[in-house]
């Protein structure tokens, strides 16, 4: 897939920082084995139905004592069960939850990740000093809730779009770009992994990617293609969707940036003052006719 942008510079030496400083991501191999099998098909538009070039799940094993003893992880696998799948239906959002989606922001903030990311933010005057104020900015962002499809209640938000994945009138699959609620999804044979898409120019066997464009069936209803990183915390994609959505006042937004050895275009749409999706488009794949 090409791109007209340019590369952005100042995101990609600020975003290999913070891919450093991740001391809490998963290493493939050790913290976690994956397997690819098959490529995608090509799905046409408007169709649930997928060629399966994967017999087995895509996660093969994950160090779950890692995801337990990660305060991050931990508070955020906390969250994934607290959204309603169908966009549509107001979600309610209980004392229970409030409290989880706090300590969560608590945990984060506690890490070199979201530090740098702060003070890259007060640097640039979108963010304040205080780091209450700056949470509260996180929490208004990600967790207030807004209504995606029209209906008259509240039924999404930031959080749950990009990390948890929505069903629009359980024919379409849109969000889900996180790998912790792909693998126990899969692990509930809530998901059905179908296949994946190759990345070209590469140093390292697939099996040791960290980024992906997958294909998969979830709940039964076909993503004809995802994109998602493997193995980083929370925090990482927390911190480098944020700056960008931040920085930009537009409805769409798109970085180029290449970060280890990966060119994403990093795409953030922004449903008002919240926001909307964001994830990573690998680019140096073949993926464009699976759109």
């Amino acid at each position: 897939m090409a791109s007209s942008l340019a590369l952005n510079h100042v995101l990609t030496k600020l975003f290999n920082q913070l891919w450093d400083a991740d001391v809490n991501r998963f290493v493939p191999g050790r913290d976690y084995k994956i397997s690819l099998q098959g490529k995608a098909g090509y799905i046409p538009a408007g169709s649930n139905l997928a060629k399966d070039s994967a017999s087995e799940p895509l996660f093969r094993y994950v160090n779950e004592d890692r995801l337990k003893s990660i305060q991050t992880f931990a508070t955020f696998v906390s969250l994934l069960d607290n959204y309603e799948m169908s966009t549509g239906i107001a979600e309610v959002v209980t004392p229970d939850e409030v409290a989880e989606n706090n300590r969560f922001l608590d945990a984060i903030l506690e890490t070199k990740v979201m530090q740098l990311t702060h003070e890259y933010l007060i640097k640039k005057n979108l963010s304040k000093p205080n780091l209450k104020d700056f949470k509260c900015q996180l929490y208004g962002i990600w967790f207030q809730l807004y209504t995606r499809e029209g209906g008259k209640g509240r039924d999404s938000c930031g959080f749950e779009h990009v990390f948890v994945g929505e069903s629009k009138r359980g024919k379409e699959i849109m969000g889900f770009h996180n790998w912790v609620q792909f693998y126990l999804q899969e692990k509930l044979n809530h998901i059905d992994y179908k296949g994946y898409v190759a990345r070209q120019y590469k140093s390292r066997p697939d099996e040791e990617d960290q980024v992906l464009n997958l294909q998969f069936s979830w709940k039964g209803i076909v993503k004809p293609v995802g994109s998602t990183f493997i193995g980083v915390s929370p925090e990482f994609e927390f911190a480098i969707f944020t700056i960008i959505f931040l920085q930009s006042q537009e409805k769409v937004t798109r970085e180029l940036v290449r970060i280890e050895e990966y060119e994403l275009q990093m795409v953030v749409y922004r449903h008002g003052r919240y926001i909307g999706t964001a994830y990573p488009l690998l680019l140096s794949s073949n993926n464009e006719d699976l759109y």
